[in-house]
């Protein structure tokens, strides 16, 4: 009671200044504190539809303006508009506050230059050229740490009605203040008033990124406002437990959870129970990732991107008749290899989430220079196998064809990344949000599971003694392997073409021949016992280089094979489920194998069009071929660290079914009728 006592008489001090300082300052006009400009979004917007406006607003330094909730002081900005009959003005949207602690009250204020948005509606009656002026009339408090200035600014601006066109500056602008808004939950929020202590909890993805939390909320009611926040992740929830306000609230509290540095979430909560969160680090989730990480690795082992892997432990195999002791060391070897390159990528995807990417599993797959490094790779590997050319033996094996095995193992690991499966995706997604060293022996699992064939044949004679002795037929199994390695090279080329354009192929394409063209003649100096290395680095290193010159090609705005596909945005989505219409959504990337064969074998198919067709279904297809962080952040929101990810909205429905990662035609057609 003393500690509001103090707040009420400092909030009073405060006001009373305020008061004190409007006649001074219509006695002595100044320069307003905060520099306010009345932006349209388009000068000509279009009849009958909305035109948005901005009040751009910068406060000087060591200034700030006020939320529209402004905590325990402070008085919330109010506009008074002028505007032409059947013109109407929208409520102001906030974006999301800063917290500034004077004297012990809590402010929710603006230091930073920030952007009121409002909308206009516009008459469909008015006709072109017609002038609509606006003037509005804002009241707002402005402060400093040691007093408070009540401003009042009267800003106007003159559209006529047009096209509606916004030009590429003002929409940079707005894109960038509508960014600062917070985003619609999606989901309701939950509160519960448990003695003193107010407990919320929010629906919120495990592997989303979460900063620096705090709940704004949007009226008095709920919270102590200068109260400590303890803010603890559970599970695909975040709760925030503090001090309640000492007159509680009843009914719906809204409200902004702020997620990050100017990012947040608007919601509504409705009271119920909350539980208390658990804290620590989850050992049962971080177990059972590191055991969906195992199995799917194992499972990548049959999927059509792991053929060439396949073709290398093949022959690694078929050739392995020197002992136990070998045996084991090649197979640990080339799990080490596995291993070591799947933490490698966990750890710098780990980084650039840290830094503040959206990057998921494949992330360097979205360059088209590793495809073009890969494409050389693969090509090498299938010349080798058609005979092209031999491999130097002593630099490349090792002693006992460790060495080997451990470049083996590596390279598999980097060609598995475009795929996804069965338990790897959930696995990938928890890690994300698992501390560091666990997140690790996640990847490490996932490794483990890629090599765990290899491993168990090294270990098991049982299982060595079943695999055929060496032979002739070994020579001709080569020229067989080499057919998948070269189909390969030729997907690649198509996904370089695809990420680079015709250009990126050609020049994918011209340093893999140039690369075939050394390593012929150096295979023709090897068949004559001359050295060969100088040939073959002779065409390796301008082949190389030629990969940097690729760059990704301008942005798609293709939507898939799928008959009246279009390409994914939150907006559309929102628009098609605000029609009632169901809703697949399916995200994938060029260089994700396992994305376009379900598209062939499931999506695309005469079946699934038909079905969808007769359920009015709507397809959206979100192509994260570039890495668009919008549509990177939308797949975490949804549990997964990558693609694929397929969404189905039935009518009506307030949360998306998460389908799984292998789909059939089946599957699919019978959606739209519940199934």
């Amino acid at each position: 009671m003393v500690r509001q006592a103090v707040r009420a008489a400092l909030f009073t001090l405060m006001t009373l200044a305020a008061l004190l300082a409007a006649p001074l300052a219509s006695a002595a006009p100044a320069a307003p504190h905060l520099a306010i400009t009345l932006v349209p979004e388009s000068v000509t917007p279009a009849a009958g539809g909305d035109v948005a406006l901005a009040f751009a607003a910068v406060p000087a330094p060591g200034w700030h303006g006020y939320w529209k909730n402004p905590g325990d002081a402070g008085v919330e900005t109010r506009a008074q508009w002028t505007l032409p009959a059947g013109v109407r003005a929208a409520p102001l949207d906030y974006p999301v506050p800063q917290r500034l602690v004077i004297a012990g009250l809590m402010n929710h204020v603006y230091e930073r230059p920030f952007a009121l948005l409002t909308r206009l509606s516009l008459p469909a009656a008015l006709a072109k050229g017609t002038r609509v002026p606006v003037t509005a009339k804002l009241d707002y408090l402005v402060c400093t740490t040691e007093i408070c200035v009540p401003e009042t600014q009267t800003l106007s601006t003159v559209l006529t009605i047009g096209d509606g066109a916004v030009d590429a500056a003002t929409r940079a602008r707005f894109d960038a203040w509508r960014r600062a808004l917070p985003r619609p939950l999606g989901s309701e929020a939950t509160w519960q008033r448990v003695g003193d202590r107010f407990r919320l909890s929010v629906p919120f993805p495990r592997d989303a990124p979460l900063g620096a939390a705090w709940f704004y909320p949007a009226a008095g009611g709920a919270t102590d406002y200068a109260a400590q926040q303890g803010v603890t992740r559970d599970g695909d929830r975040v709760v925030i437990e503090t001090k309640g306000a000492a007159t509680p609230a009843d009914g719906a509290i809204a409200g902004v959870l702020a997620t990050g540095d100017g990012v947040g979430l608007s919601l509504t909560a409705r009271p119920g129970t909350v539980a208390a969160a658990h804290t620590g680090l989850d050992w049962q989730a971080a177990a059972l990732a590191f055991a969906g990480a195992v199995l799917g690795g194992l499972l990548l082992n049959v999927m059509p991107c792991v053929f060439p892997i396949l073709s290398l432990k093949a022959l690694g195999l078929a050739r392995s008749g020197e002992g136990e002791r070998a045996a084991r060391a090649e197979a640990l070897a080339y799990t080490a290899g596995v291993m070591l390159v799947c933490v490698a990528l966990g750890a710098v995807l780990l980084a650039l989430r840290a830094a503040g990417s959206s990057a998921g599993w494949a992330f360097q797959l979205q360059d088209p220079r590793v495809i073009g490094v890969l494409l050389l790779l693969v090509s090498a590997i299938a010349f080798n196998l058609a005979g092209l050319f031999e491999l130097p033996v002593p630099a490349f094996a090792g002693k006992g064809g460790a060495t080997g095995a451990f470049m083996t193992g590596a390279l598999a690991a980097f060609v598995a990344t475009p795929c996804s499966g069965p338990f790897m995706a959930g696995a990938i997604g928890a890690a994300l949000v698992l501390p560091a060293a666990a997140a690790l022996t996640v990847f490490a699992g996932l490794g483990l599971g890629i090599a765990l064939p290899f491993l168990l044949i090294g270990f098991v004679p049982a299982l060595r003694r079943r695999m055929p002795r060496p032979g002739a037929w070994m020579g001709r199994l080569r020229r067989v392997l080499a057919v998948p390695m070269f189909l390969t090279a030729l997907a690649l080329a198509w996904v370089l073409g695809r990420q680079a354009g015709i250009d990126g192929m050609t020049i994918g394409l011209a340093a893999a021949l140039l690369l075939a063209l050394g390593l012929w003649i150096g295979g023709r100096r090897q068949a004559a016992g001359r050295r060969a290395g100088w040939a073959i680095a002779l065409a390796a290193v301008p082949a190389l280089a030629a990969t940097l010159l690729l760059h990704p090609a301008a942005v798609r705005a293709e939507a898939g094979g799928v008959p009246g596909a279009e390409p994914f945005s939150e907006a559309r989505l929102a628009a098609l489920r605000g029609q009632g219409r169901p809703v697949f959504a399916y995200f994938t990337a060029d260089w994700c194998l396992t994305c376009k064969v379900n598209e062939k074998a499931a999506i695309e198919t005469a079946t699934v069009a038909d079905a969808f067709g007769k359920g009015k279904v709507a397809v959206l297809v979100g192509d994260w071929t570039d890495g668009d962080p919008a549509l990177g952040r939308f797949i975490e929101a949804h549990n997964r660290a990558g693609v694929p990810l397929y969404l189905w909205y039935p009518k009506g429905a307030a949360t998306p079914r998460v389908l799984p990662q292998v789909l059939t035609p089946a599957m699919l057609a019978s959606l739209p009728s519940g199934g």
